[in-house]
């Protein structure tokens, strides 16, 4: 057991890698702090709903225990189904050919060997829930230790630990050793790994929405991809989870999360931290002719939830090598920055938290050898990963990303 006397663990944003890795050294008693940009929890939209494998389940069930799993499950959803129903979106019928281009030019061999995502991880039912109540209940029992706009721009390590550096070029508190959760734009990784670490913008671009519960009642239960293929610009597609139960209450939303092929959807300017009525107007647009089995969940959508987001994806050959800081690493988008294909990216990033919670756990603490521990499995796991979600995505958004490609600016 860590002792009181030990210099916190200092964790770097506060999405659900951060919060789930505080979690766990809550529950083991070894300090920690964290530093998050935004002012609060609400400062900006959550975006989709995230399904859960059984990898993500089990390890969230590990860093919570019996009791703190029991109450996260209870606010998960279930849906029954075997797959991904594909719904050609503007005729209405459930289809039965491949929904890509590239899907369609693959011979028999050669389907059998792409990604294949795999829906359901326990009790036979796809589980999903809502970012947002995700970090709510990880961040139970942390509220004490979180600082908010606090935004950390590089760190500075000390003859015994390391310190945060943030914008305003302030300083936190010296730490045992500092832990970069902080996505996609993270300075720690970048600083850490000397640049290796890069996030590739993809081209492509989607939107997020919500409907009430009773715009869904066209499709019943089930995880559907509504497919378009007659947009001139590219293929458009959305994804949508009709949970049992809830499409009785008009007080209820579902989400959906659409995307398109590079060029088919761009925000005003080119800014894509808007959010509310431009993204529901393209969106609204972009299905204007889908088929009114369809058009509930775009026309009844809760126009000031919608918001914009870019599709990136870390390198698509995976995690690369950098030399090993003791006192610092990386967890999350942070380090495997992923696509939405295959709803891989949430469930490798808490695999995170309780890998690397866990090594801390064993060790009561900070100790020298614990980073590169976590670094050697967690590539493992990540670089396949990541190439599981380039590889769906490849096929489903049209991308293709190489060394040359632009990334994302820190």
């Amino acid at each position: 057991m860590a002792t009181s006397a030990q210099k916190p663990i200092l964790i770097s944003g506060a999405g659900i890698a951060s919060l789930l890795l505080a979690q766990s050294l809550l529950g083991d008693s070894i300090p920690f702090l964290i530093f998050e940009k935004d002012s609060s929890i609400s400062f900006r939209a959550q975006g989709y709903r995230l399904r859960l494998s059984s990898e993500g389940l089990d390890s969230i069930e590990s860093v919570l225990g019996p009791e703190g799993f029991q109450r996260f499950w209870n606010q998960c959803g279930k849906t029954g189904g075997g797959g991904f129903v594909t719904i050609d979106a503007t005729t209405g019928s459930v289809g039965t050919e491949p929904d890509t281009d590239s899907d369609r030019e693959k011979t028999n061999d050669e389907r059998a060997k792409s990604p294949v995502e795999i829906l359901a991880s326990r009790e036979g039912k796809t589980v999903g829930i809502s970012r947002g109540d995700m970090r709510k209940i990880f961040m139970s029992g942390c509220e004490p230790f979180i600082h908010w706009s606090h935004r950390v721009t590089s760190y500075e390590l000390t003859s015994s630990g390391v310190c945060a550096v943030f914008a305003d070029g302030s300083k936190s508190v010296e730490g045992e050793m500092l832990v970069g959760g902080d996505g996609i734009y993270s300075s720690v990784a970048k600083k850490l790994s000397q640049g290796r670490l890069k996030t590739y913008d993809t081209g492509a671009r989607g939107i997020h929405g919500q409907a009430p519960t009773t715009a869904f009642k066209g499709l019943g239960e089930g995880v559907y991809r509504l497919a378009d293929h007659s947009n001139p610009n590219g293929r458009v597609f959305v994804i949508t989870n009709v949970r049992p139960g809830d499409v009785d209450d008009p007080n209820l939303q579902f989400g959906w999360t659409m995307g398109a092929q590079p060029g088919v959807i761009r925000a005003p300017n080119d800014d894509y931290s808007i959010i509310g009525t431009p993204a529901a107007e393209i969106a609204k647009a972009l299905t204007a002719n889908w088929h009114p089995r369809l058009k509930p969940l775009f026309d009844e959508m809760e126009e000031s939830e919608a918001a914009f987001w870019k599709i990136t994806c870390s390198t698509p050959t995976g995690v690369p090598e950098w030399r090993n800081e003791p006192r610092v690493t990386v967890i999350g988008d942070a380090v495997h920055s992923m696509t939405p294909a295959g709803g891989i990216g949430a469930n490798t990033a808490v695999r995170d938290s309780a890998l690397l919670g866990g090594l801390l756990a064993k060790a009561g603490g900070y100790q020298s050898d614990v980073t590169a521990a976590y670094e050697g499995k967690m590539r493992i796991y990540a670089t396949e990963a990541v190439k599981t979600s380039y590889g769906l995505a490849k096929a489903q958004f049209g991308i293709s990303i190489t060394e040359n490609s632009e990334t994302v600016g820190f």
